[in-house]
């Protein structure tokens, strides 16, 4: 019973190049590309981050004082 004829030779098949080297040309994207280059912006990120930061700190204190208040008074 001869092979059928769709089956392709095994040496052309590994003489054809892989998949990565056909894909197109890819944008290197970089975590440093989000850096902000002037001065005010990283002043104003770093403004923002330590208001979030009062604000956890002050709601954490609430929490811890008004948290035991509410369980015994619901005891």
């Amino acid at each position: 019973m001869p092979l059928p004829q769709s089956r392709q030779n095994v040496d052309e098949v590994a003489s054809r190049p892989a998949n990565d080297n056909q894909t197109p040309e890819s944008t290197d994207f970089s975590v440093v590309d989000l850096i902000p280059s002037s001065d005010n912006e990283v002043a104003a990120i770093a403004r923002r981050t330590e208001r979030l930061a009062l604000v956890v700190i002050i709601a954490m204190a609430i929490f811890l004082i008004f948290a035991p208040v509410i369980f015994i008074a619901l005891m």
